[in-house]
C-alpha cells in the first residue's frame, strides 16, 4: 500500500464500560506503529446513539468501516443499507475468504469461544461479526447466610433456589428476601434458552428472517410461574422495571446494592459483575460464590445465551481498506489482547487461547469466580434455543415481556392471558418492522427504529 489507509472505527460509548473505548484507542496505536501506512481512527458515540449515527452516515454515503453494535441489534445492523440500498455490512468470515493470515495477523475465528461464534454466525454467511466483548447471566450466593440458614451447597435448579429461600426466610434476623434480579429481557432469554425454548419464529431467527415472537410459550411461562411464586411468597426482591430508579442508580444498581447490603442472599446479574460482587462480600464481611444461573429441574438443560457487543465490517470497502480493517480486527483475537481485555473489563476472554495463557499464568487459581461464565457457556447445546434469538426490534419486544410481567408482580394479572398479549403487542412490532425493512410500506426501505437495550 502507497498511499495511507485510514479506517474510521465507531464504536459505542457506554458510562458504565468506558474501557472499551480507551484501550481500543491504545490498540488502533500499537497497531498503526506495527502496520506503517495505515491509521485507525476511533471515535466514540453514545451508545443509545450510535445505530442512528451509522444509518444517517451510511445514507449520505460516508459510512465508518468498522463499527460496533450491541448483541440485541444483530438484526438491526444486519438489515442497515448503504445509500444505494445494498448491505451496509458484510460477513466477516466472508471477507476474510479463507486466508490463514492477513497483513500479518493470524486468522483465528476457530479459536472463538463456541457460544460467542455461534451467536454472530448468520445463516450460510459464517461468522457475520467479531464479538470481543461477550457475557453470560451467573447466580451470585451470599454463603455466609446460606450456611447460618443450614444451606450447604449453592442452588442449581429453580426448585433448590426456593427451598433455599424458604431457609432464608426461616432465620430470626434474616434478610427480608431471598433474592433479586433485573426486570429485563435478558433474563426471559436466559431462562427460555434454558428449557430449549424459542423467542423467535421461525427456528430464533436462525433459519432466516425471523417472522413471529412466542412470549407465551411453555418455556417462558413456566419462568414467568416460578417468579410469581417467588414474588407472592416474600421471597422475590422487585427493584422495578429495567429503567426503574434514577439515573444514578437504576434497576440493575438497584439490585447490586440489595445484594451487597445483604438485604438478600441471591442476586442474578451478568457475568461483568463478578469481581465487584465478590469484592461487595469482603468489604461486607460476608463470603460470596459465583454460580452458574439456575435452571428448571423440570427439562432438560439446553444452555444459556450471551450478551454483550460485536463488531462490524462494512460491505464495499476496497481490497486494501478492507485488509486493513480485516488485520485490525483480528488484533482483538491474539491471545494477549484477548487476556488483557478479560482481565480490565471482566467480559470473558473470546479465545480458547486466550484461557489457556490465563489459566497457564494461573489467573483462574486465584480469580475462580472467573472460570465460572465460560464453563456455563461450554455447557451449551448448539440448538437454535441455546445460540439465542436473532429478530428485529429487540428492545421493544423485551419490553413487551418486562411490561407484561410488571403487571404479573404488581397487579395480579393472569400470566398466561396478558402474556399472549405481550406476544400480539410484540408481533405488531416485529411485523411493522420487517415490512420497513423488506419495502413493504411506503418510505426509503431499511430500519425505522434504533432502539438499544
Amino acid at each position: 500500500m502507497t498511499d495511507e489507509v485510514v479506517l474510521d472505527v465507531w464504536l459505542n460509548d457506554y458510562p458504565v464500560v468506558p474501557l472499551f473505548l480507551s484501550e481500543t484507542r491504545k490498540l488502533a496505536e500499537a497497531f498503526g506503529r506495527t502496520h506503517p501506512g495505515i491509521r485507525v481512527e476511533v471515535r466514540g458515540i453514545d451508545h443509545v446513539r450510535l445505530p442512528q449515527e451509522v444509518a444517517r452516515a451510511a445514507a449520505e454515503g460516508r459510512q465508518p468501516a468498522i463499527v460496533q453494535s450491541f448483541y440485541t441489534s444483530t438484526q438491526l445492523a444486519a438489515d442497515l443499507l448503504t445509500a444505494d440500498g445494498a448491505p451496509l455490512f458484510t460477513s466477516i468470515e466472508k471477507a476474510i475468504a479463507g486466508r490463514d493470515e492477513i497483513l500479518g495477523v493470524p486468522v483465528r475465528l476457530d479459536d472463538l469461544v463456541t457460544a460467542a461464534r455461534d451467536y454472530y454466525t448468520l445463516d450460510d454467511d459464517g461468522l457475520f461479526a467479531l464479538p470481543p466483548l461477550t457475557s453470560t447471566t451467573l447466580l451470585y450466593a451470599n454463603t455466609t447466610l446460606l450456611e447460618a440458614a443450614g444451606v450447604t451447597e449453592v442452588p442449581r435448579t429453580w426448585e433448590g433456589i426456593t427451598a433455599a429461600c424458604e431457609a432464608v426466610a426461616a432465620l430470626d434476623d434474616g434478610p427480608a428476601h431471598g433474592i433479586t434480579w433485573p426486570n429485563h429481557g435478558w433474563m426471559f432469554q436466559q431462562a427460555v434458552a434454558q428449557q430449549g425454548g424459542l423467542l423467535a419464529l421461525p427456528g430464533n431467527g436462525r433459519a432466516g428472517r425471523a417472522t413471529g415472537v412466542a412470549l407465551d410459550s411453555p418455556a417462558l411461562l413456566a419462568f414467568v410461574d416460578w417468579w410469581r411464586r417467588l414474588h407472592a411468597q416474600g421471597h422475590y426482591h422487585y427493584t422495578g422495571l429495567r429503567s426503574a430508579g434514577d439515573d444514578t442508580y437504576p434497576a440493575w444498581e438497584l439490585n447490586y446494592r440489595a445484594f451487597a447490603g445483604q438485604q438478600v442472599a441471591f442476586v442474578l446479574s451478568t457475568s461483568v459483575e463478578a469481581d465487584r460482587m465478590v469484592q461487595a462480600g469482603r468489604e461486607g464481611g460476608f463470603r460470596v460464590e459465583v454460580a452458574p444461573m439456575p435452571h428448571s429441574a423440570a427439562v432438560p438443560y439446553a444452555g444459556n445465551v450471551i450478551g454483550g457487543d460485536s463488531l462490524w465490517l462494512a460491505a464495499g470497502l476496497d481490497p486494501d481498506t478492507r485488509d486493513a480493517a480485516l488485520a485490525f480486527l483480528l488484533s482483538f483475537l491474539t491471545p494477549q489482547n484477548a487476556a488483557e481485555r478479560h482481565r480490565t473489563s471482566g467480559f470473558i476472554p473470546v479465545t480458547e487461547s486466550a484461557r489457556a495463557l490465563l489459566e497457564e499464568d494461573g489467573w483462574f487459581a486465584r480469580n475462580a469466580h472467573h472460570q465460572v461464565a465460560l464453563d456455563q457457556l461450554a455447557q451449551g447445546d448448539r440448538s437454535p434455543a441455546s445460540r439465542g434469538a436473532v429478530l428485529g426490534d429487540f428492545v421493544s419486544v423485551q419490553d413487551c415481556m418486562t411490561a407484561a410481567m410488571h403487571d404479573v408482580l404488581t397487579s395480579a394479572a393472569d400470566p398466561a392471558v396478558r402474556f399472549a398479549r405481550a406476544t400480539a403487542e410484540a408481533q405488531e412490532l416485529l411485523d411493522d418492522y420487517n415490512a420497513h425493512c423488506l419495502g413493504l410500506v411506503p418510505g426509503p426501505r431499511g430500519p425505522h427504529r434504533f432502539r438499544v437495550g
